[in-house]
């Protein structure tokens, strides 16, 4: 019997190979290989720096490569030009699910990058670490690979939090923010807050469901609008994108830390945090206290009518948003050189 959610899936990348995107796997260390899709230029350099992805290759692949190789120098000054994106997903789908509506949306203008968080999708590892920090760190491993020198990144929900510590680790690597649906640090408090208001006894319980009824309670709680799915198509969907499970719950322990060791790093990104302002998880009045935390650097602009999906609830408002924000600060770039 078909899934419909793979056979979606199927689709969903067809078409986001016309955008310019290829689906690759990027070994970080042994025993740890992340799945990235990247534009299709990179794919060369990451062929060449990383032999073990691709034991052989063809001769029509050769030539392939050559012409490739020879259209990017051609278009070298606008290549270089072109700012690097990278799109980080929450806990309840993979990457390129998460952001269907954005990468078109920001192809034409950016290098976008949508990788698979450890132990989503196709990312996998033996270590046994679970931090936010150990996300954070293979994805700087990764963008390193791909020749990635400088970025903003996107973050959502558990990829925000990701995002943020990317930005205080390597300010170097992530020179501007945006973030939705999280905070700087998922303290203890912060989760029993959340929790109760939700009506969840953890995270795990409401994240990782292994029904359709509670499937249809995260939906539920995630957007503003009810949402009908036929539950075929639920099943299909507990199917494919709740794998993992016991590393995903070990995830999402790993992200609580203490009250007394919670503090806020000194960012020097500019940083939006992009919300919905009906947000059930982390509602709008915590972003209004964030932003305040974060300094004159950071932004903070609500999105109506929208929940903690807010990117797939009103993805036209979102993007309309996220793009004037990247043109705002690439153009200050530009002025600033």
């Amino acid at each position: 019997m078909v899934n419909f959610v793979e056979a979606y899936e199927s689709l969903l990348h067809g078409l986001v190979k016309l955008t310019g995107l290829r689906q690759t796997n990027i070994e970080i260390e042994p025993g740890t290989v992340m799945s990235f899709w990247v534009p299709k230029a990179k794919l060369i350099n990451n062929n060449n720096n990383n032999n073990n992805n691709q034991n052989t290759v063809t001769q029509t692949e050769k030539i392939n490569n050559i012409e490739n190789e020879n259209k990017k120098k051609k278009n070298k000054k606008e290549e270089e030009e072109k700012p690097a994106v990278v799109l980080l997903h929450g806990c309840a789908a993979e990457g390129m699910l998460t952001w269907q509506f954005q990468v078109g949306a920001l192809t034409k203008k950016y290098d976008v990058y949508v990788p698979d968080l450890v132990f989503f999708g196709a990312s996998t590892s033996t270590s046994g670490e679970r931090s936010p920090e150990f996300q954070a760190r293979c994805l700087v491993a990764a963008l390193g690979k791909l020749g990635v020198a400088r970025c903003t990144v996107v973050g959502f929900s558990y990829g925000g939090m990701v995002a943020f510590k990317m930005a205080e680790m390597w300010p170097e690597l992530v020179k501007n923010l945006v973030i939705s649906g999280a905070v700087i640090a998922m303290t203890d408090s912060i989760r029993d807050t959340i929790l109760e208001r939700i009506g969840f006894a953890s995270f795990a319980d409401f994240l990782l469901p292994d029904s359709v009824k509670g499937l249809k309670a995260l939906f539920s709680v995630g957007t503003h609008k009810k949402i009908w799915f036929p539950e075929c198509l639920l099943r299909d969907y507990l199917k494919v994108m709740f794998g993992n499970r016991k590393e995903s719950a070990e995830l999402l322990d790993g992200l609580v830390i203490s009250n007394k060791d919670a503090q806020v790093p000194l960012f020097p990104q500019r940083i939006l945090l992009l919300w919905g302002e009906n947000d059930k998880i982390f509602d709008i009045e915590p972003a209004k206290n964030m932003k305040e935390q974060l300094g004159e650097k950071a932004t903070l602009q609500g999105i109506k009518k929208a929940g903690h999906l807010v990117h797939l609830e009103r993805p036209c408002v979102y993007n309309r948003h996220l793009k004037e924000f990247l043109a705002q600060i690439h153009a200050e770039g530009t002025s600033n050189k």
